[in-house]
């Protein structure tokens, strides 16, 4: 295989040739680059591309000029795997790129391990009012479940593209660290490195339809088209890993919140009951009162009338949701509580306990608080989506 070597172009002397140029000459089958000659059997549109590709253009860019539509891309691609364009091409502005004989290193194949790798998502920071939210109820991944119903919900996001999505926590379970279990036998065999392993294989699931749709994106039209802004708040059961650590300070150097490697996976994290803001929504974990720190009892109307301001909290396993309008401003408050979104049963929760609601929600037209929701249970994304 031959290997790029790039030249300054104030040393060579030769210059690059204009998009247009190149197409006015896409009849030219022997090409001078370099100082090196190119004769290949192309056809006119492959020989203008390749020029058109060895003088820095993109592939949207070359699809374009060439073949006069921009959707023409994957056309180039075919040629390119099929080895017709030479797929090492690069572009450095202000050089020109000249092959040489010499051997190139071979590449090194990596397996995607789903418990330690990471499908990293790009996203946005900031989004415009009237957008669709998506809040994901506690999911709590720990290792020997089927990741059946995080897929499916990753289809769902695909189908949808909501601009915002927030996870209310509780994504990693960390039951080795539960002092509910702690000297029972239920405890017994359980790790936190497994846990750790489960909750990272857990995202990949969950953010995998999305990874392929950025990479198809990418590939298609050169950028990624749906970037979602992603906030996670992190959940009681997280905070577990640092009341471990406080209990044991020799772990402060080993073990945290980035084992859990929500922000490699495109995440802003909040940190525990540290609400997070977005298009005049309050989402958190659970609302505390400040007089305790422990969750508000009561119905979500009763919670909505003690913070006076919309929110979505997690930690309960029900779906509990009030609403009530504002006299001075005519705004509307919502308030909503949905603690679950997995499949298995709670062992402490008991037969009667388990029997509770399991979806997400939607949010439309999201604005200074007010919004339209919408609600999708677990069984409902099992239908559509199992496969």
């Amino acid at each position: 295989m031959r290997r790029i070597v790039v030249i300054p172009n104030d040393l060579t002397g030769v210059g690059f040739k204009t998009i247009e140029d190149s197409r006015k000459n896409r009849t030219q089958h022997n090409v001078e680059f370099g100082g090196l000659k190119l004769n290949k059997n192309l056809t006119e549109d492959q020989q203008a591309v390749k020029e058109l590709l060895e003088q820095g253009a993109s592939i949207r860019e070359a699809a374009r000029v060439v073949l006069e539509r921009s959707s023409k891309e994957s056309t180039i691609r075919g040629w390119i795997s099929n080895g017709l364009l030479d797929k090492e091409i690069k572009f450095v502005s202000g050089s020109v790129i000249k092959f040489t004989d010499a051997p190139q290193e071979p590449l090194v194949s990596k397996t995607f391990n789903r418990f330690k790798d990471v499908y990293k998502i790009e996203t946005v920071t900031t989004v415009r009012p009237n957008v669709t939210h998506l809040m994901i109820p506690d999911t709590q991944c720990k290792a020997g479940i089927s990741l059946g119903y995080l897929e499916w919900l990753g289809a769902y996001i695909v189908g949808k593209q909501p601009e915002v999505i927030v996870h209310i926590g509780d994504h990693a379970d960390m039951e080795s660290l539960s002092s509910y279990d702690k000297g029972k036998k239920s405890a017994e065999g359980k790790r936190v490195q497994k846990d750790i392993e489960a909750s990272i294989a857990g995202m990949n699931a969950l953010l995998k339809p999305l990874y392929d749709l950025q990479q198809s994106q990418l590939e298609e039209f050169g950028e990624v088209l749906y970037k979602p802004k992603m906030v996670i708040t992190l959940g009681n059961h997280e905070q577990r890993i640092m009341r471990h650590v406080d209990a044991n300070p020799e772990l402060a150097d080993f073990l945290s919140y980035d084992n859990l490697r929500y922000k490699d996976f495109g995440w802003e994290v909040y940190d525990f009951l540290e609400p997070a803001v977005v298009n005049g929504v309050a989402y958190v974990h659970y609302m505390a009162s400040p007089l305790t720190g422990k969750p508000y009892g009561g119905t979500a109307l009763n919670v909505l009338k003690n913070v006076g301001e919309s929110f979505c909290m997690g930690h309960k396993q029900c779906l509990d949701v009030a609403t009530r309008f504002l006299p001075s401003s005519g705004k509307q408050q919502w308030a909503i509580i949905a603690g679950a979104y997995y499949e298995h049963d709670e062992g402490y929760k008991g037969i009667q306990g388990n029997k509770h609601w399991r979806g997400v929600c939607l949010q439309h037209n999201v604005k200074d608080g007010s919004f339209n929701p919408t609600f999708v249970d677990l069984e409902y994304l099992k239908g559509r989506y199992n496969k």
